[in-house]
């Protein structure tokens, strides 16, 4: 099928940046992402790019020279439906908070109203490909909706799962590891990888049928948050035999069998794949009943749960027992640098049980808004959204949120915190002074010269 025309349904994290590259490589191809979302739509369509819903490195250039050229941002959902020959689902499918599957199964409202839309609309034939991340055989269920309208209309399923690192997903886009494509039609698996094609080489795109596409993203992010939780478990090893887990992660890394990658201590994985994607994994297993596969894999989950918990202990049970009436300063609300996603991130879980401790909060992320922060929180339904508000305030200055502060928590590692005048923070809190780096950003010997009291992952 020849491709003039691409719709994307879905203006998130995913779909914005994914879509933006993909017109920059092919200029011949016209590009609409369309959101029911007004306000997320006005935001990607505004002029000052700074603006923009979604911050990545080198994604504001990018918009920039595509938007209004061959890049579309739109509501109208059915008139790009309409127009285009190939169609990605990119919406949201959160982990279910209802009815069977509760808390572990993937929420599929959202992929199923986008098939019965683009059913319902389609007058030509269609590609359809699955870009947001799914559990094995939902490219099943789509296909029997598409398949049922009536109408002669012919649709080819492609599942096409992104492998992106948000923080790293323009450069992960222009240089990918691999692109994905799953499908029965031969023909459609080529109309898309040639559009891939146009700046990855052909032995980057892997072709397979559906359903080891489809589970092949689940198992690279269940690999990756394994490694995570592995590596905070040798960290409280270490805490208690002396060892230095940066020591112990770099002698393991230099082997060639396991890598360096991911294994950085920390306070916890979050973001928007992790957690929800092996919690469908696991959800799976059980479905098929195979118990011993699924216990392994929530144990990666159970033991992130207890790191995020084991570092908000360890800061209360430092300031003596006790953070009622306490100012804590939270350095970073975002899941990890380089992006204003904050979806599971460990500040939330941190703060949350630092407030039901009756401690004050102040936070300060360079590129979380004060409103994120503040529904993040409500989000967990704790406390009414008033106590939130008076419990916890963002700051527009890292040095306003330290002031008069009895502790800080590092919670996300951006880069400019390495650089802060920490001689002046120091004067500004009380004393003694702490430093609780959730992140291992900082160096212990100069913050202890300063005169803080330094407590780290794994050290």
């Amino acid at each position: 099928m020849k491709i003039n025309k691409i719709c994307c349904i879905g203006a998130g994290y995913v779909g914005g940046p994914t879509m933006a590259v993909i017109a920059k490589k092919n200029p011949n191809l016209r590009v609409t992402i369309v959101d029911i979302n007004e306000e997320r739509i006005a935001a990607w369509n505004d002029s000052d790019v700074s603006k923009l819903p979604i911050y990545e490195p080198g994604l504001a250039e990018i918009v920039e020279e595509t938007r209004g050229k061959n890049l579309f941002f739109s509501t109208e959902i059915d008139k790009a439906i309409d127009e285009s020959e190939m169609i990605f689902i990119s919406v949201n499918t959160p982990t279910k908070t209802y009815g069977k599957g509760k808390g572990m199964a993937a929420d599929l409202k959202y992929v199923e109203l986008c098939a019965r839309n683009i059913a319902k609309v389609a007058t030509t034939n269609k590609i359809v490909v699955e870009k947001s991340t799914l559990p094995v055989r939902t490219a099943q269920a789509i296909k029997s909706i598409l398949s049922n309208t009536g109408s002669d209309v012919n649709f080819d399923i492609l599942s096409n799962p992104e492998f992106l690192a948000e923080g790293t997903a323009v450069e992960d886009l222009l240089s990918p590891d691999r692109v994905l494509i799953g499908g029965d039609s031969e023909e459609a698996i080529e109309s898309l990888a040639n559009i891939y094609g146009s700046w990855v080489p052909q032995d980057r795109i892997l072709r397979t049928n559906v359903w080891s596409s489809e589970l092949s993203k689940l198992t690279a992010n269940a690999f990756l948050a394994q490694r995570v939780s592995s590596i905070n478990a040798i960290s409280e090893l270490c805490e208690h035999t002396e060892a230095n887990v940066d020591e112990v992660a770099k002698a393991i890394g230099m082997d060639s069998r396991i890598g360096s990658k991911f294994l950085q201590a920390s306070i916890g994985f979050g973001g928007s794949c992790f957690q929800k994607d092996i919690l469908n994994l696991v959800y799976i297993a059980r479905s098929y009943g195979l118990n011993e596969v699924a216990d392994y894999w929530e144990q990666v989950i159970i033991l992130n749960d207890h790191q995020k918990r084991r570092f908000s202990d360890h800061l209360i049970k430092t300031l003596y027992n006790t953070v009622s009436g306490k100012k804590i300063a939270m350095l970073g609300w975002a899941f990890k640098k380089d992006t204003n996603d904050t979806r599971e991130s460990a500040a939330i879980y941190v703060a949350d049980h630092l407030l039901n401790e009756q401690a004050e909060i102040a936070v300060y992320d360079p590129k979380v808004l004060e409103s994120k922060i503040q529904s993040d929180l409500n989000y967990l339904n704790t406390r009414s959204p008033e106590e939130n508000k008076q419990l916890l305030v963002s700051k527009d200055s890292p040095y306003e949120a330290l002031d008069d502060a009895h502790a800080v928590a590092i919670m996300t590692e951006w880069d400019e915190f390495k650089s802060y005048d920490w001689k002046k923070i120091y004067k500004q809190m009380k004393k003694p002074a702490f430093i609780f780096d959730g992140r291992n950003i900082l160096d212990k010997a100069e913050m202890n010269k300063i005169g803080f009291e330094y407590y780290s992952i794994g050290k």
